[in-house]
């Protein structure tokens, strides 16, 4: 009977070292667990952390920084063996390589014989890798951008897309791939990826995976509006110095020549203008008066005139006949004008003390000759084509210059069609008419007084509409 109940007592105390050594067990199991979970928040904060001081200090202007740390903090938080990071380049069709950690397996095909020139040449998937785009609707990646899901590839070998790839480079490599959105623009792909068959990724790494793309995807999208603010800045800044420029190679005051009073008005519609003015002395006597309209607007158009006005200055001396000016000036600017741009010009002579006027026009808006003894406006129709459309032959043929005979209170008005073309609200436009009405109107008060009345009753007329184009001025008044 002892010996029974010894027996019996041995076997229950058995049977709770078995549960205790059970519970330790579990309870080391639990530790461990709570340790690695613990360490991978660690790695979390980290990165978090990382993440953020980047993308303040340096994530807006330096691009590659934040990169980096994407990267690198991917693989660290997961444990891959690598990480890699593309970005959809400026045409929007291909994937970019912007950053791969040195021991991140390819996860793009390699051809059979860029893997042959690897065993002899080592670095040769290293190149091929950081230097190599790809389709952003290609394989994976287009699938991961498709359902806007983070994909998980076992073995790239065995994937139907690599099938036409050197299968030993992509045997037991396995990825998580995920697609990078924000606010709705896709950005790019960021993937982990190990070369081991026995390092799988699990559904825990999947999980955090997610939440770092979902971060990643967030610090990019914001770096790029950064940059984008900057590069706006910095545009905005370089635009201003190029209308100030601009600005001092219009004329900052007007002309003394005898027997004349001269004023002019540019007023750009952006902040660098495709209209310019200019007066010069060509001779003792004589002075050149030109206006100038290049098609389309912004800064092509006015490094456009800055160029026109150069040759212009530089052919125009001791050069009385204004066609032959204007010739030479369209053979000079030909060649370095495109095809889907052009300057119409008007350009005119004027000789002191005197009321013959010499006018060439190379396709601009006709000016327009207020006679005061007959109170009425004539159009000045002088032949001639836009410069930058004919190289010379028929452009030398088209255009002569005419003379005009100016009286003592005549008013010569030059304009570009920012003038006639401006429009109102119901677009319709300032036209011909209002301005033959306000040109006889003003012509009384002098050259200075036209060149406001005509500003002010298109500044009045177009209202709350913008303007769309650039307003250049021009009054020539014989005293």
């Amino acid at each position: 009977m002892y010996i029974t109940i010894i027996a019996i007592l041995l076997s229950l105390v058995g049977i709770c070292f078995f549960y205790i050594w059970k519970y330790l067990k579990i309870a080391k199991q639990l530790e461990r667990q709570r340790v690695d979970i613990e360490t991978e928040e660690l790695r979390m904060f980290d990165f978090l952390h990382s993440l953020g001081e980047t993308l303040t200090q340096e994530g807006g202007t330096n691009p590659l920084t934040l990169y980096r740390t994407i990267v690198r903090g991917s693989a660290m938080v997961v444990e891959a063996h690598g990480a890699a990071l593309y970005l959809i380049d400026k045409t929007n069709d291909n994937l970019v390589s912007q950053y791969q950690s040195e021991a991140c397996p390819i996860l793009i095909p390699v051809p059979e014989h860029i893997a042959q020139q690897a065993k002899t040449t080592p670095n040769t998937i290293n190149s091929y890798k950081r230097l190599t785009s790809i389709g952003r609707k290609w394989g994976p990646f287009g699938e991961a951008f498709a359902s806007k899901k983070i994909i998980k590839i076992n073995n790239l070998a065995k994937n139907p897309h690599y099938e036409k790839a050197d299968q030993k480079t992509h045997d037991c490599v396995s990825a998580i791939i995920a697609p990078l959105i924000y606010g709705g623009k896709e950005l790019g792909i960021l993937a982990v990826a190990n070369n081991s068959d026995s390092e799988k990724f699990s559904q825990n790494d999947y999980e955090v995976f997610q939440s770092i793309a979902e971060q990643s995807s967030f610090a990019l999208g914001n770096s790029i509006i950064h940059r984008e603010a900057v590069e706006k800045k910095n545009l905005e800044n370089e635009l201003n110095t190029a209308s100030e420029v601009q600005r001092i190679l219009l004329p900052s005051t007007s002309p003394n020549l005898e027997g004349y009073s001269i004023n002019g008005l540019n007023v750009p519609a952006k902040i660098v203008s495709g209209d310019y003015y200019d007066y010069f002395k060509i001779d003792d006597k004589r002075l050149g008066v030109i206006i100038a309209d290049v098609s389309g607007k912004g800064v092509p158009a006015s490094l456009i005139t800055a160029m026109c006005r150069s040759v212009v200055r530089a052919n125009a001396d001791k050069t009385l006949c204004p066609a032959d000016v204007l010739r030479k000036v369209n053979y000079q600017l030909f060649p370095d004008i495109r095809e889907d741009m052009f300057i119409s010009l008007a350009y005119v002579v004027l000789e002191a003390n005197s009321g013959r006027i010499q006018i060439a026009r190379a396709g601009h808006d006709a000016p327009l000759h207020y006679s005061f003894n007959e109170n009425k406006i004539e159009a000045i129709n002088a032949p001639g084509i836009a410069i930058g459309i004919d190289s010379g032959a028929v452009f030398d043929k088209s255009i002569r210059s005419i003379d005009l005979e100016m009286s003592q209170g005549d008013i010569l008005l030059l304009y570009t069609d920012g003038v006639n073309e401006a429009s109102d609200v119901r677009g319709e436009e300032f036209g011909t008419e209002r301005l033959y009405e306000t040109l006889t109107h003003t012509s009384s008060l002098g050259s200075k007084e036209v060149v406001k009345g005509i500003q002010e009753k298109v500044t009045k007329f177009a209202g709350n509409v913008p303007q769309n184009d650039d307003i250049t001025l021009i009054a020539i008044e014989k005293n």
